[in-house]
Order: C-alpha cells, then sequence, then structure tokens
C-alpha cells in the first residue's frame, strides 16, 4: 500500500481544496466523473484535466495542468499507469502539494520522485471511498 492513514487524512483535510482532476471528462459513465462529484460533495473545486477541455460539474476544464492559470492543492490522477508518472511529474512542477493515484493507477518509481520532491502521495486507493472513512 502507498500512503498510510495519516497520509490520506493530510491529503483529505489539510492540503486545500483545490483538486486538478486528470482524466476528468463529461463522460458520466467514467469514475472520474463520479469520484469529482463526490469531492465537490465534500467542499471541493474539481479542476478538469482533459485533452478536451471541457466543463464538467459547472467547472471550466484544461488540457493539461500547466494550463490551469491558478494553484491546485492535489492532483488526482484517472489515467493508465503507464501515463500517470508524467502526470506526477507534472504536478510537481506545477507546485502541488499531493499527488493521488486512483485505484489500479500504480507507478512504483513515479511515487518514489513525487515523494522525493517533498509531495505527499498515495496510489491505488479511492478519495470517494477515503472521505467517509475520516469520521
Amino acid at each position: 500500500m502507498y500512503g498510510d492513514e495519516a497520509t490520506v487524512r493530510r491529503i483529505l483535510t489539510e492540503h486545500g481544496d483545490t483538486w486538478a482532476v486528470v482524466g476528468l471528462s463529461a463522460n458520466p459513465n467514467r469514475a472520474a466523473h463520479g469520484v469529482a462529484r463526490v469531492l465537490q460533495a465534500h467542499g471541493k473545486r474539481v479542476v478538469p484535466v482533459h485533452p478536451k477541455a471541457e466543463t464538467v460539474h459547472g467547472e471550466q476544464g484544461y488540457a493539461s495542468l500547466a494550463d490551469i492559470p491558478f494553484d491546485v492543492d492535489v492532483v488526482d490522477v484517472f489515467v493508465n499507469s503507464d501515463l500517470a508518472g508524467a502526470v506526477a511529474d507534472e504536478a510537481v512542477a506545477k507546485g502541488a502539494a499531493a499527488v493521488w493515484f486512483q485505484l489500479g493507477v500504480v507507478d512504483e518509481s513515479a511515487y518514489e520522485r513525487t515523494r522525493a520532491a517533498g509531495l505527499d502521495m498515495v496510489m491505488n486507493r479511492c478519495p470517494a471511498i477515503e472521505i467517509p472513512l475520516l469520521g
């Protein structure tokens, strides 16, 4: 498991409320769509990041993290594991405080690089599952 309970709690409660969700599109059948809705219901601002740059859940989308013209606190990653490492590197460059790789997204070298850069990170977990467990 990558990311202990203290790290999960810190990301969800202390790192800020602006979450860039990479892979979030207007397609309601995708997991990112539902997770983003849960994040919003818990007070997070969800910024869609997808090549189509679609507006989702009332928030303007951007084609990449670099295109977002404001700071983001957490980068939530819904792309395949083979693409996730590059996203983690972009999150470091963007100045995010944390990176969250969703269920099934694992890249051990990205985890090590991101942690070495000073960011909190979890992999293979879902904030929509973890938020209700905070109590």
